[in-house]
């Protein structure tokens, strides 16, 4: 039986340490849902209650409360402004493809989605912005997908694109299934043109790479369709994350330093277009990003995008129609990958409805702690996935 993680998890050496503490045994043991989160729990792998001097007690983050005008978000576990955790997050579409590099505001995404697009080509990201007070815009900006799209209804995001795949995205986007802020352009019925404008990038760059979102436009859309500005009660969490001063370390899985989600080969997976790849640096616990042989950055701040967990969700592909349109089944269960704390923890994953989150579950059953930071996810199509390199 699955489980997910409620009050503590009490650790081992092994598996997951505790704030730097070293347990006996390699057991690893999840408290189940009767005890209450506020209590302290001290157990050890034995189930015997520890000492002063014993194992300390590894915590994840459940409820949250507000300190000092601040509260752990709910999409990076960091501590944040109170108003910036409580609001709903946005989930934007942004092209990946050489021509349209670099990207702007990237670098503040919370959690970064990354999937093939159609037949031959590259890939795109969508990333969940919550923080995005310091932005003008983001961009550029690009077209929906239902994957992506279905992908967002996990983090009760608004969704924002320009442009769409109108026969796969139309009848959801076109209800009240998902709320977005769209450009005008034909198969939106209920458009935001106040939300996006065309940015002067200089010779090279086509007009289908100048789209931006712009924050106050943004705002000015979710107040004139009456979104929630606050999660509804469809949200129920990202991911499960390790509290403050306590680290999720899987010391006795394997090493994985270099993970490459297209395996550096050329095929039709998507991820080789750009020759995407992460590098782990031990010392701030941060996978690094590279493609097209350079670290990937930000136009924003010059900064290389980097997160404290990556994720690999492995989902059944096809080609669905002459156009070369993806579709990836995101829902359901399958196999991932999950690298945190320079780790690969082989896992499954669980999703079973549009509004219900993703779950990532180890070989025993058990919920997987995140380390507290951004996650990128990537979408790999289970044809492919024998291309995966880590190492």
């Amino acid at each position: 039986m699955k489980k997910k993680v409620l009050a503590a998890i009490i650790v081992a050496m092994g598996i997951l340490t505790g704030c730097g503490e070293e347990l006996p045994s390699p057991i690893i043991s999840t408290l189940e849902p009767e005890p209450i989160a506020t209590e302290s729990v001290q157990e050890s792998g034995s189930g015997e209650k520890d000492d002063a001097t014993g194992p300390k007690e590894f915590k994840v983050i459940t409820e949250r409360t507000v300190v000092d005008g601040k509260m752990q978000s709910y999409l990076t576990g960091e501590w944040k402004d109170e108003a910036v955790v409580k609001r709903r997050n946005m989930a934007v579409m942004i092209p990946n493809n050489k021509p349209a590099l670099p990207q702007y505001g990237i670098s503040k995404a919370s959690i970064i989605y990354e999937a093939p697009m159609e037949k031959g080509s590259c890939t795109r990201l969508m990333g969940i912005f919550e923080d995005y007070d310091d932005l003008d815009r983001i961009g550029p900006v690009r077209s929906a997908r239902d994957y992506f799209m279905y992908e967002s209804m996990a983090y009760d995001s608004i969704y924002c694109n320009w442009g769409l795949a109108i026969p796969y995205v139309g009848p959801v986007i076109n209800t009240d299934r998902v709320d977005n802020v769209s450009q005008a352009v034909g198969g939106i019925d209920s458009p935001s043109s106040e939300a996006f404008d065309r940015v002067e990038r200089g010779a090279g760059y086509a007009k289908e790479f100048t789209g931006y979102l712009f924050i106050d436009g943004y705002e000015k859309a979710v107040k004139r369709h009456d979104y929630a500005t606050e999660y509804t009660s469809r949200f129920e969490q990202a991911f499960t994350f390790a509290d403050e001063g306590c680290r999720a370390e899987y010391a006795d899985c394997e090493d994985a330093t270099t993970i490459i989600p297209g395996g550096g080969a050329s095929n039709s997976g998507g991820y080789d277009h750009t020759d995407a790849y992460f590098e782990y640096n031990k010392d701030d616990g941060l996978y690094y990003r590279y493609q097209l042989g350079a670290p990937h950055k930000d136009e924003y701040n010059g900064e290389q995008l980097a997160v404290s967990n990556v994720i690999f969700k492995i989902c059944y592909g096809e080609y669905r129609d002459e156009n070369g349109y993806l579709a990836f089944r995101v829902h359901g269960e399958g196999d991932a990958y999950v690298f945190t704390n320079g780790k690969v923890i082989p896992a499954t994953w669980e999703r079973k409805s549009d509004y219900e989150p993703n779950m990532f579950y180890d070989k025993n059953g058990d919920e997987i702690v995140l380390n507290q930071g951004k996650t990128w996810v990537c979408i790999i199509w289970e044809d492919y996935e024998d291309c995966i390199v880590y190492k």
